[in-house]
């Protein structure tokens, strides 16, 4: 866009040269109730929003595109166009069109942007999922040495650890952040990953990055002269949490949000799980993208949404720390055991609110009344949470959370006697402070609403003092408020002492006008009342805005602590409704699972009114398990599943099993199910290999890893040699846990080569032709795929599948006699056309039970007869 400003309007050479400062976003100019887009803005915005486009004047010869959005819907636009990849500068009016005149009448209002909108920098309500974290994450790089740091300013958390690039790829895909900071010369090799994780890529100078004044930025930004009271922080790691800082010192024109001191996360404290795991396992979305049909859908069931977000948390990281999982299974044990008590907790969580977005929205100047009447309702569930604490023992993890809820009672007390039970929304609309908090407000509040009743109050006591009942105080648009008396009465007022007290004001033909100073201060009150009204609720606001503020901490480890109970109170709840059991967690290689179930494909069978077959899995001590069986019996079902209470097990909580016994897992790794990602190039088998090539460079010997059907994208000698040598590189190279699928049976006969590897086999029945799936786990191998009967159960024509059936019964005989080629066994075989033409295979006759079956009534049927026809059948068999 050109930044010409000649031959153009004083405020469109403002547009351009506020512009100027913002080209990579879009800039919202305020304009009355409007704010407008011009230019390139205005073209692409209507297009984004689906709004008109116009225009408005011109510029170097051309039309100038407009168009714009009401202020008061605003935030709905904003979320429109940074779910499209937008930024957004939001450029305000500094000053009233009223104050700009008063400079001349050519003078354009004072206009500034306020606030860059990106995807990683939201706060209001309307624009954030309550449930789901909001990141914005910058990585830095310095001499091979990474460093990850992430921020949610719509909670204050802030983190960072130690992350090598080859790391970046997992803890992306673990924190999912909108929002990525790169430095430019860090985007060429890492901007393409970030894009993949499904964040947007901001690129930062380097001096974003600088460590040097990066700490010094830090020290500032929490006035300390050092940061050793917040931990050790390497010189990397002080590198990305400053570009956090910095960026958000641009973003919101240096009104920085509430940031919690930085906390510092170990590489290996959570599981390593990589983006394609996550995808696999649906951990937290389901392959369609949505949270429904996801792991976390299934198991959520708390009732906060700083709870809900705590479970995300937990599910995406699995903790690696015995200690750590031990206290939080205690914490959903306690509730398991104590119904009643969570029963109680969970009513009184349901009217908590999330006080720490209200606390930054309040921080920001983006909050209102009704972030403080949350905190207030919330300060009060939380008494009532603490009181049926108290008189209990707690787990250790309950117990500190228990500490927090208490300690609140001045703050709670201070807003309920200064807010209203429903205030508005805005502070500016007035109305939210209480009556009897503030007696300056009271009496203007009264002066505003009931001027009538003061002034005939103020009416009757000139009255009495003056003796005349003929006195009234009256009004018009020339005087104001004024006295009128008769002429009759007016020498009276008009002598001592009455004339020290009315002012004699006008005289017309049958009446006499007087004032009086009371009279002249109520009318400027009267007058003033209104504004004076929201000047002092605005008052009052900004200081009960700062008690709010001061007290983030301890409200922030109150919110902390709601959270933690609302997710104990929740797991316990999900262990109850569907008899899930207390994994033991070791530190050895155990894996043994007793009657596991998937939970997802369980609750929807569940909700179906089927039941879901349960099966264990031992990897103790064959530390690989090799899997065969036919398509559609459940094997993908049963790899997952198993990877899935791993996961579950290291979060905190209970299993879907009758019993587990869990050795701590460092990595799981999933390969199943097929894609492929022509963007890039790759084809489904190029796609397979890339991720099982990770798996085997990267799994160690607490790893679980999972894989279904390695090998199939190529041919079938190409896709068994690797399939075989991936078996064998895991059980000799990694030395992990590994459940691994195939149709290739001739791998079966590996479990007698290798020590750790057992076979296992899905069972199946055949009847009359087709195969029934009994989805049951058990040691041994299938002796073929039953692929022919899976593809007649999908409806393919019967006579391809006829035609299947002869191909496939030529091609094992002709290996069984060892025939030379495929090649010849497929020349003697007839074609398909001509097996078209030719008379097809009669249908079988029905079995002698049909037939004695076709024609009986059970329903005429005598007791006597009944049985007599359960004898004849068993004859007939």
């Amino acid at each position: 866009m050109s930044t010409k400003t000649d031959s153009v309007t004083p405020m469109m050479a403002q547009f351009l040269d506020l512009k100027s400062g913002y080209p990579d976003a879009m800039l919202f100019y305020r304009m009355g109730d409007f704010y407008e887009m011009f230019f390139e803005d205005a073209v692409a915005a209507a297009e984004a929003l689906d709004i008109a486009l116009t225009k408005r004047g011109k510029h170097q010869g051309a039309d100038i595109p407009m168009c714009g959005v009401p202020v008061h819907a605003a935030e709905r636009y904003l979320l429109t166009l940074i779910r499209k990849g937008f930024r957004v500068a939001v450029c305000e009016q500094m000053e009233s069109p009223a104050e700009a005149k008063k400079r001349g009448s050519k003078s354009v209002v004072k206009r500034d942007v306020v606030r860059l909108v990106t995807p990683g920098t939201l706060t209001e309500e309307s624009l954030l999922d309550a449930r789901r974290h909001n990141y914005l994450a910058a990585f830095s790089l310095i001499r091979d040495e990474g460093a990850l740091a992430w921020v949610d300013i719509s909670t204050g958390t802030l983190s960072v650890m130690p992350c090598s690039p080859l790391h970046l790829g997992p803890e992306l895909a673990r924190l999912t952040p909108r929002e990525v900071l790169l430095s430019d010369a860090s985007d060429q090799n890492y901007g393409e990953l970030v894009s993949e994780i499904g964040s947007s890529v901001t690129v930062r100078g380097g001096s974003a990055f600088d460590s040097t004044n990066g700490k010094q930025r830090l020290c500032d930004l929490y006035r300390v002269g050092s940061l050793d009271a917040f931990g050790t922080f390497s010189q990397v790691e002080i590198s990305a949490l400053a570009a956090l800082v910095d960026y958000l010192e641009v973003t919101q024109k240096g009104n920085l949000p509430l940031l919690r001191p930085p906390v510092r996360e170990q590489a290996n404290a959570a599981m390593q799980i990589d983006a394609a795991t996550r995808r696999s396992l649906e951990l937290t979305h389901s392959m369609t993208g949505g949270r429904n049909g996801s792991l976390l859908h299934c198991i959520d069931h708390t009732v906060t949404a700083p709870g809900a977000r705590l479970l995300e948390r937990r599910l995406a990281a699995p903790s690696r720390a015995k200690s750590v999982i031990l206290d939080r299974q205690d914490a959903v044990a306690f509730f398991v055991d104590q119904q009643g008590l969570g029963h109680e907790m969970r009513s009184a969580l349901r009217e908590v609110a999330d006080i720490d977005r209200s606390l930054s929205r309040l921080a920001l100047d983006r909050g209102g009344p009704r972030d403080m009447t949350s905190i207030r309702n919330t300060l009060a569930q939380a008494a009532t949470l603490a009181l049926l604490t108290s008189e209990v023992e707690l787990p250790a993890l309950l117990a500190k959370s228990s500490a927090d809820l208490v300690g609140h009672d001045d703050l709670r007390k201070l807003l309920e006697s200064a807010l209203v039970a429903e205030p508005p929304l805005l502070a500016r609309d007035g109305g939210f402070i209480a009556q009897g908090y503030n007696s300056e407000l009271d009496e203007v509040r009264k002066l505003r609403d009931e001027g009538r009743s003061v002034i005939a109050s103020l009416q009757a006591k000139y009255s009495e003092m003056s003796g005349v009942s003929a006195l009234k105080i009256k009004h018009n648009n020339v005087l104001g408020y004024f006295i009128e008396t008769t002429a009759t009465h007016a020498d009276k007022m008009l002598s001592e002492p009455l004339s020290e007290t009315f002012i004699h004001r006008q005289t017309t033909a049958n009446q006499v006008r007087f004032t009086t100073v009371e009279l002249s201060e109520l009318e400027t009150k009267i007058l003033n009342a209104g504004g004076r009204v929201l000047e002092i609720e605005n008052s009052l606001y900004a200081g009960l805005k700062s008690q709010i503020v001061e007290q983030a901490p301890v409200l922030s480890a109150l919110a902390t602590a709601l959270a933690e109970f609302d997710l104990a109170t929740g797991l316990a709840v999900l262990a109850q409704d569907r008899n899930w059991t207390r994994p033991e967690i070791t530190d050895g290689r155990d894996f043994d699972i007793r009657s596991g179930r998937h939970p997802v494909v369980e609750q929807a069978l569940r909700q179906a009114g089927n039941p879901f077959v349960a099966n264990d899995c031992n990897l103790s001590e064959a530390s690989i398990h090799l899997l065969t069986g036919p398509n559609m019996a459940g094997k993908s079902t049963y790899l997952r599943q198993n990877a899935l209470i791993a996961v579950l097990a290291q979060m905190g909580g209970f299993v879907p099993a009758a019993s587990a016994k869990i050795g701590l897992v460092s990595q799981v790794f999933s390969r199943v199910g097929a894609s492929d990602d022509l963007a890039r190039g790759r084809s489904t088998f190029m796609v397979e290999m890339v991720e099982t090539a990770a798996i085997l460079n990267q799994a160690d010997d607490r790893a679980l890893v999972i894989l279904d059907e390695i090998g199939r994208g190529t041919a079938t000698y190409d896709g068994l040699s690797i399939a075989w040598a991936t078996l064998e590189h895991l059980h000799d190279v990694n030395r992990c846990r590994a459940l691994f699928a195939t149709h290739y049976h001739e791998m079966s006969a590996l479990a007698g080569k290798l020590d750790n590897v057992e076979n296992s086999t899905v069972a199946v029945k055949e009847w009359d032709g087709d195969v029934i799936f009994l989805h049951e786990v058990r040691l041994g191998t299938a002796d073929r795929s039953y692929g022919v009967q899976v593809a007649r159960l999908a409806g393919l024509p019967t006579k391809v599948v006829e035609r299947a059936r002869i191909v496939l019964e030529a091609l094992e005989k002709g290996e069984q006699r060892g025939e030379a080629s495929r090649e010849t066994l497929i020349d003697d075989l007839p074609l398909f056309a001509a097996m078209s033409s030719a008379p097809q295979p009669v249908a079988s006759h029905t079995s002698e039970v049909e037939d004695r079956l076709k024609d009986i009534l059970p329903d005429e049927l005598s007791p006597r007869e009944a049985i007599q026809l359960i004898y004849d059948l068993k004859d007939l068999l």
